[in-house]
């Protein structure tokens, strides 16, 4: 299946966006052997583009380089975070900060060019204002596939012997700033659409679906890896549930043919009891008559040995006829089932086998995902604790806010936090978030780095959250403009 054109536009993360478009050794050392989507031998086929106007200067510094452009402009400082007014019916709106700096993903084809992508950016320029800065085609990102594509699927090939999924793309980093105003560009909806269908017009693509037409969300990438690779292990645990299945029914044929099997032994034993019975009543006769006195007594048995023996001997003689027949008959069928049995046993082998592969693949490829997820969840930890260090060595409000809850937790005859307290944990809050889950999740944080440097004990973690909390939602400050001495 073809792939569509797309665009994703969203706020630029400058601290992380340029290490993985350009694929840095810090960045490719961060993730380390996992590469879940990134297959290096292929990073060669990527290109890049830098828009001379702006120089080969980071993000960063273009960034700022904005936030003094928006203040000779405007006389007033670049509004960074989001913020809530009143409007006219009085209700509260919330008005979402500045984003100068964005970045597109578009999807392209394998034969898609940097000037392809370069006619996109200044088409986009030319219509909306906004100017792409950096353009980076990716063709080393994608997915192994758990077997061979689809007969539909031209895009996969092989790679060291494994198939893999390309998701050939290009990341569009642009300026969002009208440089002669100070102010943001401003696109609506119809815009965007406007510009997906541009993308497909230039690159020549069938056009993608919106998502008002679809109804789904965007995934970012690392959650549509995940996504993929738990739909894979979704397939492949059919595939198991399948050959389950194929066992189990070659199992009860087994079962079918060993009961036909034991029927025919049944009955050749029942013949061959039949004709001991026969053999034993000629034994008795013979006997019978060896026995018996007299002339007359002789000669009347005489008689009889010569029409009645004839006749049980003529029977006797059929019987051992059909019987012969059925020993033949049972002998051909013991072979056929043998043969039978052996194939049967050949089949359930060998499905045995493609089922433990099957299950052993999917076990060694889940521990390969539980293996890549802990190595991340790793070196976030690692960067978790390099954050806090930092934190602690360079901020000492933050330094004295973490010391003040550690005090805290720590004095058992104390409840609540003395106002100098609350102000300090509080105006770190407001530092780093812009509303009351901000604030509660940097108390969490704030918490989180006490424990770490003290080793706090259950109750005393309860007890800073619980007053952490108070702080974060603003009981503190309703207390205090209550004038009520129990908080501050």
């Amino acid at each position: 299946m073809a792939t569509k054109s797309s665009i994703h536009i969203k706020p630029c993360n400058i601290t992380s966006s340029e290490a993985h478009n350009r694929r840095t050794p810090e960045y490719m050392r961060n993730i380390g052997d996992s590469k879940i989507y990134i297959v290096p031998e292929l990073s060669a086929d990527n290109e890049q583009w830098i828009n001379p106007h702006f120089g080969n200067i980071g993000l960063q510094t273009h960034y700022d380089n904005i936030k003094r452009m928006v203040k000779e402009k405007t006389g007033r400082a670049m509004q960074e975070k989001e913020r809530e007014r009143k409007g006219k019916n009085g209700k509260i709106i919330k008005v979402a900060g500045c984003s100068p700096i964005r970045e597109g993903v578009l999807l392209i084809k394998a034969d898609t060019t940097l000037g392809d992508l370069r006619r996109f950016g200044d088409e986009c320029h030319q219509r909306w204002g906004i100017t792409p800065m950096q353009i980076f085609m990716h063709k080393d990102e994608g997915h192994w596939l758990p077997g061979e594509p689809d007969a539909g699927d031209k895009e996969s090939f092989k790679i060291s012997g494994r198939w893999f999924k390309p998701n050939y793309h290009a990341h569009i980093v642009f300026d969002w700033m009208n440089h002669d105003t100070g102010k943001s560009c401003k696109l609506n909806d119809d815009d965007m659409m406007e510009m997906q269908t541009l993308a497909s017009e230039i690159l020549s693509m069938e056009r993608g679906q919106s998502k008002a037409e679809t109804g789904k969300e965007h995934l970012e990438r690392n959650d549509f890896i995940l996504e993929k690779q738990k739909s894979e292990l979704r397939n492949l645990d059919a595939v198991r549930r399948y050959k389950e299945y194929q066992v189990k029914c070659a199992e009860q044929e087994v079962q079918e043919a060993e009961s036909i099997t034991q029927a025919l032994r049944d009955e050749a034993l029942q013949k061959e009891k039949q004709n001991e019975m026969l053999d034993k009543a000629i034994s008795d006769k013979r006997s019978k008559l060896n026995k018996e006195k007299g002339s007359q007594l002789l000669g009347a048995v005489a008689d009889w040995a010569t029409g009645k023996s004839k006749a049980l001997k003529g029977d006797i003689e059929d019987l051992k006829l059909d019987l012969a027949e059925a020993h033949e008959a049972i002998a051909e069928e013991r072979k056929r089932t043998q043969a039978e049995t052996a194939k049967l046993e050949a089949y359930k082998k060998t499905v045995a086998q493609q089922m433990e592969s099957a299950v052993r693949n999917a076990v060694l490829k889940k521990d390969d995902e539980i293996r890549n997820l802990k190595d991340r969840l790793s070196w976030r930890d690692k960067m978790l604790r390099i954050f806090t260090k930092i934190l602690m060595q360079s901020n000492g409000t933050f330094r004295k806010a973490v010391d003040s809850i550690i005090s805290f937790a720590k004095d058992t005859y104390r409840s609540i936090f003395s106002r100098e307290e609350a102000k300090t944990i509080k105006s770190v809050m407001e530092a780093f978030g812009k509303d009351r889950e901000d604030y509660k999740a940097i108390g969490t944080f704030l918490v989180f780095t006490a424990d770490r440097k003290e080793d706090l004990s259950n109750s005393e973690y309860r007890k800073a959250t619980r007053e952490v909390d108070d702080i974060a939602i603003g009981r503190y400050e309703q207390a205090q403009k209550r004038g009520n001495s129990m908080k501050l």
